[in-house]
């Protein structure tokens, strides 16, 4: 039995790939901050057939890295980093950026996702397993208001692929969902209809296929991934060089909805 560990399952898009890991009778390790959202979650993937270890808690907490590592155990197949912040709410400037709230964005981002990977990676390399960084086009785009935000991801890809250099052992992959319906995206456009964004669960087949290809580690988007699997030659989704391999998404409708709202 396969085991993952995915962070920020109470909803969005870590619910959705933990339900459709838990169908396939993964064992999971999943985390939220909340008791009541992670319960629901929890019994949710229980009653499709996984082996789930629900722990509440927030990824900026040591202590709660600890114990998700400690559970997940000595072999890891999936780590699933994607718990998230939006930051600043209205979505500010850079000139107007409060440095304090700049920071939480990036401990919870970028240096908690480094924390808890550090903690996993014996398990990892113990399986040959898998590293999924959940990244933004606001990662490699210049979208005003997303300054914050798109640092924290564009950080958090840069580790995916240095980590992937390091770890050739390993497959790591930071992928762009794209634009998703969820809290996250309405919280970034207070008042706007985005009735008209895909739910996080059309993502998740993406990502399984992925999962299941394990083609080279690298930056995929969604949008390219599919065709890339079918045919790498015609469709490169692979960002190696950094420069993007999709057209670039229209500054109103982001990624930013990828993980749990905190």
């Amino acid at each position: 039995m396969p085991t993952a560990l995915v962070t920020g399952v109470s909803r969005g898009l870590g619910r959705a790939l933990a339900r459709s890991l838990a169908a396939d009778r993964w064992r999971l390790v999943v985390d939220a901050r909340t008791g009541p959202e992670l319960d629901a979650a929890a019994a949710e993937l229980a009653a499709a057939g996984a082996d789930v270890a629900p722990l509440v808690g927030d990824v900026a907490d040591p202590a709660h890295r600890i114990q998700l590592a400690a559970v997940a155990g000595d072999r890891l197949d999936l780590l699933a980093l994607n718990a998230s912040s939006l930051g600043q709410t209205p979505l500010p400037a850079l000139a107007g950026y409060d440095l304090d709230a700049f920071r939480a964005v990036l401990e919870v981002n970028t240096v908690a996702s480094l924390a808890l990977l550090q903690l996993a990676l014996p398990a990892l390399r113990a399986a040959g397993g898998t590293v999924l960084a959940v990244s933004s086009d606001a990662a490699v785009e210049g979208y005003p208001g997303w300054g914050g935000y798109g640092a924290s991801k564009a950080a958090l890809d840069q580790l995916a692929r240095v980590l992937a250099a390091e770890e050739p052992g390993l497959a790591v992959y930071a992928v762009d969902p794209g634009d998703m319906r969820t809290r996250m995206q309405q919280d970034a456009f207070p008042g706007e209809d985005i009735g008209d964004r895909p739910e996080p669960h059309t993502v998740v087949p993406v990502l399984r296929a992925l999962l299941a290809a394990r083609p080279p580690s690298g930056r995929y988007t969604a949008g390219r991934l599919l065709a890339d699997l079918a045919d790498p030659a015609d469709a490169p989704a692979v960002e190696r060089s950094g420069e993007r391999s999709a057209e670039p998404a229209d500054p109103r409708v982001t990624s930013a909805g990828a993980g749990e709202q905190r």
